[in-house]
């Protein structure tokens, strides 16, 4: 892969891909972005099989001057190799759910998903900071169109909502990437990693970009937009929205505020795990009274992403890494309780829990599904979900005893959410005929739910195969905070020689 500028291709592939369907009818659109999605994907797996886990830590750089201040600098870690990976495998399911549900300017449609695509992908390997932000905000746009223009009744509510809230944060750390190029002379984002701010500056740079990640994560009580935007959200939409587009924000702590900005950090880490604590209670209990699935999918998602937080802001390996596993798990599995959804809703178009019961009688297949996605929702093991709860409540237990017991309760909460949906859902009497009626899975759903179904058991089973990739990464960021992490009201000491049962804990997960 020596000079081999696979990162670009990556992204001009759906690029050229993408407008090449405004051009075409419908069926031509389909088939061309199936086809560009694949073969990212192929892509994708190439770059995973080539990335030297014991060697640098940015690799397949690319850089070109434009002009002064600017570079189109692209380069990956660990980190972001996982989140391009999930990526470009989610992007052809979502290409499949939309196959048939999509029936008014498809091209424009297969065009929008496609563009997505691409300023995501760019958004995880921009190694310029103004690069960063272009792929950050532009990415807004397609998902904007794709809500307001195919999604439901109230798509245009949502839409302003959704574009509004993540747009407004993003200015702010516009202002505080020019005063960080101004005072490091650079746009480099791994000198800027490197770079030492002074504190008191630093306290506003962090508030400035918390701004932003907090909004698109989304933390409470930032979050308003997200169940709106899922509703309305075509199938696909939801599926990309909740997959990739959520995890933007915990990838902006990681690259920017966490090794940026170490003390402000460390300060202010009270604060993420107060809103954390209110995020995994408050929109779990949100979810338990919901009738309608999507909107239950999507707080549960915002519990979740109160997980990933306070993970990341335990400021040691077992926190880190379970945030990215959390991130990881939930792009797979709320992808795949939204398509559940999506399937349903397809044959009888009403996301009303009360109107289905039953489907394990007459859709016994789906309903095996839609089970081993809800368990990996909850947590259990041997499912993607385990792991990354498990390592980022190990984590945060190492500073702070309470924070830890209270965001446990999350996951009691949301087995009972989780699992009262799928009993409303999976069993019971029929009560509805037309329910009742609805056919099992098809084979274009097939190839839908198996890839997902077998990643999630991949991940539960070998998480290993996951974490050494962002292993080095993450021990080079727990080196560059650990002499300001906070401390908590633990007796385990952060930063120091760690105790037996916490080496034993991080061990046993890995």
């Amino acid at each position: 892969m020596s000079g081999f500028p696979i990162l670009s291709v990556m992204m001009l592939v759906p690029l050229v891909a993408g407008l090449a369907c405004f051009f075409l009818d419908a069926k031509a659109a389909r088939t061309l972005a199936l086809v560009a999605t694949l073969v990212d994907f192929a892509l994708g797996v190439v770059l995973w099989l080539n990335f030297d886990i014991g060697g640098a830590q940015w690799q397949f750089t690319e850089r070109h001057e434009l002009f002064s201040g600017f570079s189109y600098a692209l380069g990956i870690d660990g980190i972001a190799l996982l989140l391009i990976v999930l990526t470009v495998f989610l992007m052809p399911i979502c290409i499949g759910a939309s196959w048939k549900s999509v029936e008014k300017r498809v091209g424009e449609y297969m065009g929008a998903f496609l563009i997505m695509e691409t300023l995501m992908i760019g958004v995880f390997c921009a190694q310029d900071i103004f690069l960063f932000y272009m792929f950050f905000e532009a990415g807004l746009i397609p998902m904007y169109l794709i809500i307001g223009i195919w999604g439901g009744q109230d798509r245009i509510y949502a839409a302003y909502k959704f574009f509004l809230y993540t747009l407004l944060g993003s200015v702010l750390m516009l202002v505080a990437m020019l005063y960080m190029v101004h005072v490091a002379g650079t746009t480099d984002v791994p000198t800027l990693m490197a770079y030492n701010f002074d504190p008191k500056v630093q306290t506003w740079l962090w508030l400035a970009f918390f701004a932003s990640f907090a909004v698109k994560m989304p933390m409470w009580p930032v979050h308003t937009w997200l169940p709106a935007a899922h509703v309305q959200a075509p199938t696909a939409g939801s599926v990309i929205l909740a997959g990739v587009l959520l995890k933007m924000g915990g990838y902006g702590f990681i690259r920017f505020s966490l090794p940026m900005f170490p003390e402000a950090s460390a300060q202010f880490a009270p604060l993420i795990w107060g809103l954390s604590m209110a995020a995994v209670v408050i929109t779990s209990l949100i979810a338990l009274v919901q009738d309608d699935m999507k909107k239950l999918i999507a707080y549960s998602s915002v519990a979740h992403m109160g997980i990933v937080t306070i993970g990341l802001f335990a400021f040691n390996t077992q926190g880190l890494e379970g945030s990215m596993m959390v991130m990881l798990s939930h792009g797979l599995v709320a992808g795949a309780l939204f398509l559940c959804v999506g399937i349903i809703y397809d044959r009888l178009h009403t996301r009303e829990i009360a109107r289905y019961g039953g489907l394990a009688i007459n859709m016994p297949r789906y309903a095996l599904f839609f089970l081993l996605f809800t368990m990996a929702s909850i947590g259990l093991p041997g499912t993607s979900g385990f792991v990354g709860e498990f390592l980022s409540l190990a984590g945060i237990y190492a500073i702070s005893t309470w924070t830890a017991l209270i965001c446990a309760t999350g996951i009691i909460l949301g087995a009972g959410y989780m699992l009262y949906l799928y009993r409303r859902v999976a069993f019971g009497d029929q009560k509805n005929a037309d329910a009742a009626a609805m056919l099992d899975l098809d084979a274009r759903e097939y190839l839908m739910v198996i890839p997902l179904a077998l990643a999630v058991l991949w991940m539960g089973v070998y998480p290993e195969s996951f974490i050494a990739p962002m292993r080095a990464d993450i021990a080079a960021l727990e080196a560059r905070i650990a002499s300001a992490a906070p401390e908590g009201d633990s007796k385990v000491t952060v930063g120091k020689e760690k105790p037996v049962h916490e080496e034993v804990a991080h061990e046993g997960a890995h």
